[in-house]
């Protein structure tokens, strides 16, 4: 294969903060590229480098497309060129149509009026490649994440795409959905269309990558050909965080105490089909010092659940009792769920938990208010000293507390996210997929949080899709299906085969 990109000395700077220094990548044409890193090593920003987002004479360094030089001054110069690239939060418009959205801003037209007949044939053209049935007027809003990711892809198809960027493209995906895009990308790559894959899932790139780089702190520490063989998982990890990880999880030695926390026959109807019971009777215990999982599948209810206890934020037709230490407590209203000492990591930490515009001080102390104020002024000195200390216990990468979160890599948005809980010092923490889209070494960090919380006395749920994550830091594991749980494992005796064991006969056993 030839040389199809080759980035040299890339150097990138921020206000006190060195992004890139001295990054190397080169790619060959038809091949897919993995690119990977912790959290904050610079990925993103090299693609942003790449793709024009951030122009020629912003950063330092030469990007070569076909041996020639290139100095690109914004996206369309890049785009023009072939090199596309799809962001983890994918810019489509939800209130237009498939084809709308491919072709936004570069509709086909005809002496000067756009071509909606033609644009409908190209889309379905383009959606065949994909492997997408759904009709050209069906709105992006209608769409899961995995039909939009393909969309994502035909709009870049559309462009005459050479080189694709995906950046974690999986990360919101269930198993099926990803499994399906990889395979995508492995044809792509049979008709000479060559890829950079953004990943932390290192089994899906050992599955695609031709060829790694890692990144670490801003910097090119290795590349790897992989036509041979994939490598091990261990020697990738080693590189990125820069130290041996032998133990993904920490190890503990659980001090269970008494029942904290109980839900006895809890009842939840969808909030907009009341006739729908998502919820189906549940009974759960948290118990002081224990880590609960909840495994299922996709669309299991596991979220709705955790939600509709949180303050009744998902449903309707609320039923059953739900106790703090034998006394049945009332979570009608996100207040008083925080008030009886619930708190809830959401899954969607940009939309639901935190202010992605605002500072990691003021979004610290966001779920208790009345801990930084005085006579019911906040005291923006006592506010930064406890984002202060909370930055250091958890040990927050930042220039400072004063930074907008929107500027963090997604494991320090997900520190802050949990100091923000902290803060309110919860009696029961529920964590919805606490290390979604987070690299290994960020994920270790967590899952060491998560451990000293147990070890001081702490009543943690966790629900994950993530069924290595939940046998490697649960105590006990709640298996759920359509809205029951259908199994519970305590830690010693489960297993992945127990767990998908326990789905799959309570799916048969719906369907009879």
């Amino acid at each position: 294969m030839s040389t199809l990109l080759q980035m040299r000395h890339i150097r990138k700077t921020f206000p006190g903060v060195v992004a890139l220094d001295n990054v190397n990548l080169s790619v060959r044409a038809g091949e897919i590229h993995a690119v990977v890193g912790e959290n904050g090593a610079g990925k993103s920003t090299l693609m942003k480098v790449l793709s024009g987002v951030y122009p020629h004479g912003s950063y330092e360094g030469e990007i070569h497309f076909d041996g020639v030089e290139r100095r690109f001054g914004g996206i369309a110069d890049s785009e023009h060129l072939g090199i596309i690239i799809i962001h983890q939060e994918l810019a489509l418009v939800p209130g237009l149509s498939i084809a709308e959205n491919i072709f936004l801003g570069n509709e086909p037209a005809r002496r000067g009026v756009i071509d909606w007949t033609e644009a409908h044939r190209r889309s379905r053209e383009l959606l065949a490649k994909v492997g997408l049935k759904e009709p050209t007027t069906a709105l992006i809003s209608d769409l899961g994440v995995g039909k939009q990711q393909l969309v994502e892809i035909a709009k870049a198809l559309s462009k005459q795409v050479r080189l694709l960027i995906l950046d974690e493209p999986t990360a919101s995906l269930n198993e099926t959905d990803s499994d399906a895009l990889l395979e995508l990308l492995l044809e792509l790559k049979r008709q000479g269309i060559a890829c950079i894959l953004i990943s932390h899932k290192l089994n899906e790139i050992a599955k695609v990558a031709d060829s790694i780089t890692v990144l670490r702190d801003g910097s090119t520490v290795a590349s790897m050909d992989c036509r041979g063989g994939a490598p091990q998982q261990n020697v990738i990890i080693n590189h990125m965080v820069g130290r041996e990880m032998a133990d993904r999880y920490p190890r503990r030695t659980p001090k269970i105490g008494e029942t904290v926390f109980e839900l006895r026959n809890w009842r939840v109807h969808h909030p907009q089909h009341a006739e729908r019971e998502v919820i189906k009777g549940v009974d759960l215990a948290v118990r002081r010092g224990e880590i609960v999982g909840i495994a299922g599948l996709m669309g299991a209810g596991r979220t709705e659940l955790a939600m509709s206890v949180f303050g009744r934020s998902w449903g309707r037709r609320i039923s059953g009792q739900a106790l703090m230490n034998g006394r049945e407590i009332d979570v009608s209203t996100v207040q008083k769920a925080v008030a009886h000492g619930i708190a809830y990591v959401t899954e969607d930490r940009k939309s639901l938990g935190l202010v992605m515009g605002d500072s990691i001080a003021r979004n610290t102390s966001l779920a208790n208010l009345p801990g930084v104020a005085r006579a019911g002024v906040i005291d923006e000195g006592r506010e930064f000293a406890v984002a202060t200390d909370y930055r250091r216990k958890l040990a927050t990468r930042c220039s400072g507390v004063q930074q907008q979160v929107v500027n963090l890599s997604g494991g320090n948005q997900q520190k802050v996210v949990l100091a923000k809980w902290l803060f309110a010092n919860p009696t029961l923490l529920i964590l919805d997929e606490p290390t979604r889209g987070i690299d290994v070494g960020a994920k270790f960090e967590i899952y060491s949080l998560i451990a000293q919380l147990a070890e001081e006395g702490r009543s943690i749920l966790v629900i994950s899709s993530e069924m290595p994550e939940l046998l490697g830091l649960c105590d006990r594991i709640y298996v759920m299906n359509e809205g029951e749980f259908v199994a519970e494992f305590d830690a010693a005796e489960a297993s992945q085969q127990k767990i998908m064991h326990a789905i799959v006969n309570a799916g048969n056993e719906c369907s009879v």
